[in-house]
């Protein structure tokens, strides 16, 4: 009698490992260049041996979901495709501004969902993180302006609170278009009286929207900001033909 039924093979506890982490990764638990636990912390943790945490590190730095660096630690990498950049990236680094006010017009829609979406469901932490670089923007702004990496993390802020693991993913994929983007709109609104303020302001009224947990408004207020980096990314295409 031909049969469809296989022997139940038990699973290897590296197996049991990578399922975990796998699944910690996939639900945002482990989120893009989070670092992992040492070898030693982890065994401690999962009550297995090292050799075993040890496998599936590796097997998960072969599957892509980590990033393992001699003598630095393991990371969570991006999972969506990170080669999409690669065209763009010396357009980019030339500080084009028709490809700057293109990404000006993605980040449109990303992030005013990112921002919708951590209004329904931020916490608590996810809250005070933002204020916490709100008020290092503050700090910064009485000095003429912060820089490019704390407008960055805000951002990433903003979408690690919409707590969609996939969304944090996508916006780490085009990180350096990102990071090029905020870098070009900052210089050139620090070069005008009352940007730095307005920017300021911008910030403060996407964080409160998110801390009143009002989606609508918080997806507004990002919109609102972002059309104002679009504008200025216009200006500059203008001002090139």
């Amino acid at each position: 009698m031909t049969t469809f039924f296989a022997p139940i093979r038990p699973k290897k506890i590296s197996e049991e490992i990578v399922i975990q982490i796998k699944e910690l990764i996939s639900k945002g638990a482990l989120k893009p260049g989070d670092r992992i636990p040492s070898e030693r912390d982890l065994a401690t943790m999962l009550g297995v041996s090292r050799p075993s945490v040890r496998e599936a590190i590796t097997i998960l730095d072969a599957m892509g979901f980590l990033d393992s660096r001699q003598g630095g630690g393991t990371f969570v990498k991006v999972l969506t495709d990170e080669t999409i950049t690669d065209p763009l990236s010396k357009l980019v680094e030339q500080q084009d501004p028709e490809v700057l006010r293109a990404l000006a017009e993605v980040r449109m829609g990303l992030e005013g969902w990112s921002a919708y979406l951590a209004a329904e469901r931020a916490t608590d932490e996810d809250i005070a993180e933002l204020r916490r670089l709100c008020k290092i923007m503050k700090k910064e702004a009485a000095r003429g302006g912060w820089d490019t990496d704390v407008d960055s993390q805000f951002h990433y802020a903003i979408t690690a609170a919409s707590h969609n693991s996939l969304q944090t993913h996508v916006l780490r994929s085009i990180h350096s278009l990102l990071h090029a983007t905020i870098q070009v709109a900052l210089t050139e609104f620090y070069k005008q009286n009352g940007f730095v303020d307005l920017l300021l302001t911008h910030h403060t009224n996407i964080t409160e929207a998110i801390a009143d947990h009002k989606p609508e408004l918080a997806r507004q207020r990002m919109v609102e900001h972002l059309s104002l980096v679009e504008e200025k990314m216009a200006e500059l295409l203008a001002a090139k033909g």
